[in-house]
């Protein structure tokens, strides 16, 4: 990564950090002066936390939540939740040219190089790349690295939506994926489960948490983090992955809370393909593994 400006930042996210998010899109304070989104490319800046703690209690709470067992390593996805609070340093910046709030979350890739063990410090990195037109409107990538004494072990790349103005012909469509039929595995997701998640990960988006705050942003009631169902879909096959695996998913029709999911996977070639469907047929998340 080498962006001509890096910021070190301290701390994880929270609530404050989601109301900055959220100021832009409120009328009228969307106009004040370091409110108003006026770029129109991505700030050419990296954002970092350094030496941050992989500690246990932190650890088994988020794979309680997330259905993973108990290891002296973190669950493969974890590091997302030490990444979080960059992605919302980037999109919150004065510079980005879009609103953190409204945007959604289309597609996550994660590499890991080897598992991180129970007490050791990582460097996390993240900026934000690859402005593009979609075919729903414009794409933008958040990419994370995450090093060990300069050893990186960790990367991904997540793929954000600004709807409107998209090309349904010539933009980006995406990655595909295999649709996987359900196998006879059933989650059901308790109301709360955003909260709970939120907790655990930094991310209180409103339309997570309850039905009145999800309401609010066009949602009929709150919905699972995206990132909850990857590490949920992860964790129901995490004794098949090996140590160095990249997995990539593709996040289709929302979560609904309370609710209740089907989760399949089968062998594709090196690695897996899995789904979550809701028991109507409709897709909710799709994705893949392969060695690293």
């Amino acid at each position: 990564m080498g962006a001509a400006q890096v910021r070190t930042i301290e701390g994880g996210g929270g609530l404050g950090t989601m109301l900055r998010a959220a100021l832009p899109v409120v009328p009228g304070v969307n106009q004040l002066p370091g409110v108003r989104k006026t770029s129109r490319d991505l700030p050419d800046l990296e954002v970092r936390r350094e030496g941050v703690a992989v500690e246990r209690d932190q650890v088994a709470a988020y794979a309680a939540v997330c259905g993973f067992p108990t290891k002296d390593v973190a669950p493969l996805p974890y590091v997302h939740m030490l990444a979080f609070p960059l992605h919302m340093a980037l999109m919150t910046d004065t510079a980005f040219p879009f609103p953190a709030v409204g945007t959604v979350h289309l597609e996550n890739a994660i590499t890991q190089h080897r598992p991180l063990r129970i007490g050791e410090q990582v460097d996390v990195t993240a900026r934000a790349a690859n402005l593009r037109t979609h075919a729903k409107g414009r794409a933008f990538d958040i990419e994370v690295i995450a090093e060990v004494a300069g050893e990186p072990v960790w990367e991904s790349t997540s793929v954000y939506l600004r709807l409107g103005g998209g090309d349904r012909e010539n933009g980006d469509q995406g990655r595909s994926f295999d649709d996987v039929p359900s196998g006879g595995m059933t989650w059901r997701l308790p109301g709360d489960l955003g909260r709970r998640y939120a907790g655990v990960s930094g991310d209180h988006n409103p339309i997570h948490l309850y039905p009145l705050t999800a309401r609010a942003f066009g949602f009929r009631r709150q919905i699972a983090h995206g990132m909850w169902t990857k590490a949920r879909a992860l964790a129901a096959v995490e004794n098949r992955l090996p140590d160095a695996v990249r997995v990539e998913v593709g996040f289709r029709k929302p979560i609904f809370l309370p609710g209740t999911v089907t989760f399949g996977a089968r062998e594709a070639g090196e690695g897996l393909a899995f789904g979550v469907h809701g028991r109507s047929g409709s897709v909710h998340l799709l994705g893949r593994t392969t060695p690293a």
